[in-house]
């Protein structure tokens, strides 16, 4: 049972989130991580964008941070006494659902673990959801682990006794 987790990772908080909660899983199952991270045309064309068509050394750049990114995951989860190894997919091969989908299939992955921020609405039509595209394709289980919730207006605030924020 879920002897084989893949963690897709992009460095965000989400997916430090994601992580934290899959090294808990394999732990509890004595399984191990692969860890992927994903270049994809729409994550190089976006971190292009200030460059305007000057691609240059651009990619490399992208996967040296890739590399540090994974390395670091990795050296996180062998701290935590979990097996982990590394996957940098920078081909271009299609996007980040797909890829990560494809891996699932291909290594065999028992369950892929991922962080969201759990957008909803307006915010998920116009940023797209690269996890929803996941949990829709993915052909083994999927753990989505949301990012904290903002605090709203309506929030209690911690410093202040509650009586203060009555309005009677």
């Amino acid at each position: 049972m879920y002897q084989r987790i893949l963690v897709p990772v992009d460095g965000s908080p989400t997916s430090a989130r994601g992580l934290d909660e899959a090294i808990r899983i394999a732990k509890l199952t004595q399984g191990r991580l692969r860890l992927l991270h994903v270049i994809d045309e729409m994550s190089f064309a976006l971190s292009m964008d200030a460059y305007a068509g000057y691609a240059g050394g651009w990619l490399d750049t992208l996967r040296d941070q890739g590399r540090t990114l994974l390395e670091g995951c990795k050296a996180t989860a062998q701290a935590a006494g979990v097996e982990a190894e590394v996957v940098l997919r920078d081909t271009f091969a299609g996007s980040v659902h797909e890829q990560v989908t494809a891996e699932a299939g291909s290594w065999p992955a028992d369950l892929i673990v991922l962080g969201t921020h759990g957008r909803r609405g307006v915010g998920r039509v116009v940023m797209g959801s690269s996890a929803e595209n996941i949990l829709r394709y993915a052909t083994v289980p999927v753990l989505l682990v949301r990012a904290p919730a903002e605090p709203t207006a309506k929030t209690e605030s911690p410093n202040l006794p509650s009586a203060a924020l009555s309005f009677e």
